[in-house]
């Protein structure tokens, strides 16, 4: 279990969380707010890459800070930029990382080999790194993460650069390596996160504004999602969420506070993760 007790974390006087207080265990979070809102800051902080100005985290009741070593040998991180070495090749990175997390060469060498057909670089194995794309980069990324099998992954935009297919991908490995540990990750993806995420962390005013499942925070919009159509004037406090293109004829996804006259061109649709992102964020 890992905790986060009353953690406040201030930059030059400017307060990025306060008082924070979440507790992780086995599964998926998604961490979701608008750039600036703290994700990288808590995640980082998780990460022991800094430290909270007040309060405390803490694995099973222990400091981490206090822990150390202890702590970073649970913990596979990946950053929303990673450091690598562009004449390496993914096997020779992978072995480079093993080492510096004492993962014993034999071990590694078949932890290498498993992860590289996991992320879809089996192939790739021995091609220098210099001549990939930013996808096969980030799928790099994610196998270093996961190295030392940690009880504690960190992933920051881990679906940057990815196509829709290594997307899919990459929340079978998500979904899989969270039977049996804490995954956390942030994305500005909604859809990926609504996928596999077992709860949604969201953050507002330096402050955690929700820690709930995807289906309860969607749920409070149940009623007052509609399509309509394209063009239609809004108003009454109604806001636009999205368009949706139907051959040549556009249609509006709309927030309505007030149930709306039915109609073969108005219909009540499900809500989901980014219309309640926007309605939370819109303003």
């Amino acid at each position: 279990m890992l905790t986060v007790e009353h953690v406040t974390k201030t930059f030059s006087g400017t307060t990025v969380l306060r008082d924070v207080n979440l507790t992780f265990e086995q599964g998926v979070y998604g961490l979701l707010a608008p750039n600036g809102a703290g994700k990288s800051t808590l995640m980082k902080m998780l990460a022991t890459l800094l430290f909270p100005t007040d309060g405390s985290i803490r694995w099973n009741g222990e400091d981490i800070i206090a822990m150390d070593d202890r702590y970073r040998g649970l913990l596979g991180y990946l950053p929303q930029e990673f450091g690598y070495y562009p004449n390496y090749t993914p096997r020779q990175f992978l072995r480079y990382i093993a080492a510096l997390q004492g993962v014993r060469r034999a071990r590694a060498d078949k932890r290498i080999e498993k992860l590289l057909g996991l992320v879809g670089l089996a192939d790739a194995a021995d091609k220098k790194m210099k001549t990939f794309s930013g996808g096969m980069i980030q799928r790099v990324g994610i196998a270093q993460a996961l190295i030392a099998e940690p009880q504690l992954l960190i992933l920051d935009e881990p679906t940057a650069g990815l196509d829709p297919k290594e997307r899919v991908r990459f929340r079978n490995i998500i979904h899989d390596l969270a039977a049996d540990r804490i995954v956390i990750l942030s994305t500005h993806i909604v859809s990926d996160l609504e996928t596999i995420a077992g709860k949604i962390i969201m953050l507002k005013n330096a402050q955690v504004l929700r820690c709930d499942t995807p289906a309860t925070i969607c749920g409070e919009l149940e009623g007052h999602v509609w399509e309509v159509p394209g063009g239609m004037p809004l108003g009454d406090g109604r806001k636009l969420l999205s368009e949706v293109q139907y051959g040549t004829e556009t249609r509006q996804r709309i927030y309505s506070p007030a149930p709306l006259a039915a109609a073969d061109a108005i219909t009540p649709v499900v809500p989901n993760l980014e219309d309640a992102f926007l309605m939370i964020y819109g303003e």
